[in-house]
């Protein structure tokens, strides 16, 4: 009996050892996990179409986590909210941002994040929320997909009724255009004929312009030395002239400075005086006109004696 008893007791202490490891090993591997992955939320404004939950998350082309979740808004059904699970030794900042993105032309959509200066702080750090939201920016799968939208609303307008018969109405004026010109093609011939016997003569005589151009060029040349001698000769002239003024202005500036004061003082009087003479003179010459006899003599002329 005893010997039983020691295997029971033995067998007992083995197991509950086993037991209090194995619940060891698992808080140990939760304690890991959660220490590890941090949570943050993702809101897109734009339709998520082929993201799944598991899809991958991936920081400048690195895998870095995965999608938690995926539902719409609460608040606003077109808005989506991806919950994303990512490696807590990720460097997610502040100014970090999450598009749609594709591995390859047949892959599967990921959350692709991008940014991230190095001196940000990390965005787990500095917001409140319990799960901190990264903000996104358009995706190229969105872009694509508006210009396709932009595309086809452009060649739905171009294709419409009226522009379609706008273009029957052009292509009906052009048949009919050159239609004309197949029948009036000899009128046409002996248009360009005409043309081209104008353009003959215009080259002529623009080829005898330029001879003529050249030939006044040449000349002008050649007599261009004589004519800057002249033009040196005589401004060398006018030059010793305005000397000669200067050295008369200089000799005789106090005459001129005399006559300036004084001179001109007196022509005031002068030319009233001179007025007034020529006023006399004038009644003078009146009255030497009219009876010169009685201003000469005195009295009257004396009159003729006329017979009876």
């Amino acid at each position: 009996m005893e010997t039983k008893a020691n295997y029971v007791l033995i067998g007992a202490f083995t197991i509950a050892v086993a037991v209090f490891g194995l619940l060891f090993a698992l808080w140990a591997a939760k304690y890991a996990s959660d220490r590890s992955w941090e949570e943050y939320a993702v809101v897109f404004n734009e339709p998520v179409t082929g993201l799944s939950e598991g899809s991958s998350v991936q920081y400048n082309g690195i895998a870095v986590g995965s999608v938690e979740s995926l539902q719409l808004s609460p608040d606003d059904p077109r808005q989506v909210v991806a919950r994303l699970r990512i490696d807590a030794r990720t460097p997610v900042k502040v100014d970090t941002r999450a598009r749609m993105s594709m591995t390859s032309l047949t892959g599967p959509p990921i959350i692709q994040l991008t940014g991230g200066s190095p001196d940000s702080p990390r965005l787990a750090t500095q917001s409140d929320r319990e799960v901190p939201i990264i903000l996104t920016e358009p995706s190229a799968l969105q872009n694509i997909a508006d210009t396709a939208n932009r595309l086809v609303e452009r060649l739905d307008k171009l294709l419409s009724e009226d522009n379609i018969a706008k273009v029957d109405r052009t292509l009906t004026h052009i048949e009919a255009v050159t239609g004309a010109l197949g029948e009036g093609s000899e009128d046409i011939s002996g248009l360009l004929r005409s043309a081209r016997a104008a353009s003959e003569r215009l080259e002529r005589t623009l080829d005898s312009a330029d001879s003529a151009i050249t030939d006044f060029d040449r000349g002008f040349v050649q007599e261009l030395p004589q004519l800057i001698d002249k033009l040196d000769r005589t401004l060398t002239r006018l030059d010793s002239a305005a000397d000669g003024a200067d050295a008369i202005l200089n000799e005789n500036r106090a005459a001129i400075s005399n006559f300036a004061n004084d001179g001109l003082g007196q022509l005031g009087p002068t030319l009233s005086e001179l007025r007034s003479l020529i006023r006399d003179l004038r009644r003078i010459s009146d009255r030497l006109e009219n009876n010169p006899a009685r201003y000469l003599l005195g009295r009257d002329a004396p009159k003729e004696f006329e017979p009876e």
